[in-house]
């Protein structure tokens, strides 16, 4: 079997997930900070239910890590998938095979 640099499975995995509009808003609000799914739910005005099914995806995917806190489940993004580079304060998520820009943040 041939040696497979570009982690196949994984990346496919991760574009996978990603590939649904409201797990790339969930990712863009992780990044952020962390959040518990009902701070999630809300933001995104979305039902918990749906925002904890998309964040179970996003985490079998392994874009996402999740730490309880009392009673309460805390999402992040993996620690080392947003990272900086070029320039103009610009942000990728590193999958590992490919890296994808994620656009700047726009002021509320």
């Amino acid at each position: 079997m041939e040696n497979d640099n570009f982690q196949s499975k994984s990346c496919a995995d991760q574009l996978k997930a990603l590939s649904e509009p409201i797990r790339l808003r969930i990712i863009d609000i992780l990044r952020h900070g962390e959040m518990t799914v009902g701070d999630i739910a809300e933001f995104l005005e979305t039902e918990l239910v749906t925002v904890s099914h998309h964040l179970k995806i996003l985490k079998h995917a392994d874009l996402v890590e999740v730490k309880r806190d009392g009673r309460f489940m805390v999402y992040s993004l993996r620690a080392d998938l947003l990272q900086k580079g070029g320039g103009r304060a610009r942000q990728y998520l590193n999958l590992g095979c490919c890296r994808i820009e994620v656009p700047a943040t726009k002021p509320q």
